[in-house]
């Protein structure tokens, strides 16, 4: 049965000296915004970090991540579940439930709208790529003394906001219910712990905000990421100089007061709130939070 009950995320990420997410058409620079100075992380690097979670819980995944054609993929799903048609196939697929799918194949053609949809991911302050040189393992030629150099980006640190929605009324023609989107917490949170590729490892999960509401609602509190305010340890407003100079967590706190007071102000509309939280992180905000929702919100520490 298709899940009834509209759900918003806030997910706050660390990167340390690693690539959020390479443009491969400007040498794997990490993608960034000119006039901001904000590193950004594209939606589909953010599902991909969910699936391969999904992946490795023996969950089904249409798109794997593998290099290979739609045919070959869709034929292998529908080998596996033992279905005739790629509807079929897909309708097992959580992330075809979730995250939606443009499917042609043969005498097959539709569309689904997913229920869950993602922002682009900001970092939360300022933030410079550093371009990385070393040598590679092996010559280029089997007589030459000189190894080949190779180039890679990384940022020392950023802290990165993500938002996203989980809209019920599409769920109907996906067919996502509310065991898919309980998953959805645990593909982010537990996805980033277990980014440790040679280009990925660094990334850690600092806070993640889940807002479950009530039955019939179709609001929402709306682009919680950018409700977010990054401070000095001490409380004050971070000069540009020093968001740049961000090392790791100690060197701010995390305000989401902006976000505690618009939920607040929803109070009546929201069932549960589920917060993950890593011991690391200081965040201003928090206890409103909880002295307004009570037993209607739960923390967990990491």
């Amino acid at each position: 049965m298709a899940f009834t009950k509209r759900r918003e995320y806030l997910f706050l990420y660390s990167v340390k000296d690693a690539n959020p997410n390479g443009d491969p058409l400007n040498a794997n620079h990490p993608r960034f915004d000119a006039e901001t100075g904000r590193i950004m992380v594209s939606d589909v690097r953010i599902k991909r970090t969910m699936r391969d979670q999904w992946l490795r819980e023996g969950l089904n995944i249409f798109v794997d991540g593998a290099a290979k054609t739609l045919k070959t993929r869709i034929e292998e799903l529908k080998s596996a579940l033992k279905v005739k048609t790629g509807k079929e196939a897909l309708q097992q697929c959580i992330d075809t439930r979730l995250f939606g799918v443009t499917f042609a194949h043969g005498n097959e053609a539709f569309s689904w709208t997913g229920p869950v949809q993602f922002k682009w991911g900001r970092s939360l302050h300022q933030a410079k790529a550093e371009l990385i040189q070393g040598t590679a393992a092996f010559a280029t030629r089997d007589q030459s003394e000189q190894r080949s150099f190779r180039n890679e980006y990384i940022v020392p640190f950023v802290l990165l906001g993500v938002y996203a929605i989980a809209n019920q009324h599409a769920s109907v023609e996906t067919g996502a219910t509310d065991e898919d989107v309980d998953k959805i917490a645990g593909g982010l949170w537990n996805g980033t712990v277990n980014l440790i590729t040679r280009s990925k490892i660094g990334h850690v999960p600092r806070l993640l905000v889940e807002v479950i509401y009530q039955e019939g609602f179709s609001g929402a509190a709306g682009s919680m990421d950018e409700k977010v305010n990054l401070l000095s340890s001490d409380g004050q407003t971070l000069s540009a100089d020093e968001e740049l100079a961000i090392r790791s967590p100690k060197d701010f706190l995390v305000d989401i007061n902006e976000v505690s007071e618009k939920l607040i102000s929803l109070k009546g509309h929201i069932e549960a709130i589920n917060v993950w939280l890593d011991s690391e992180l200081a965040v201003k905000g928090l206890d409103e939070l909880k002295a307004a929702f009570n037993e209607k919100l739960a923390v967990q520490k990491r």
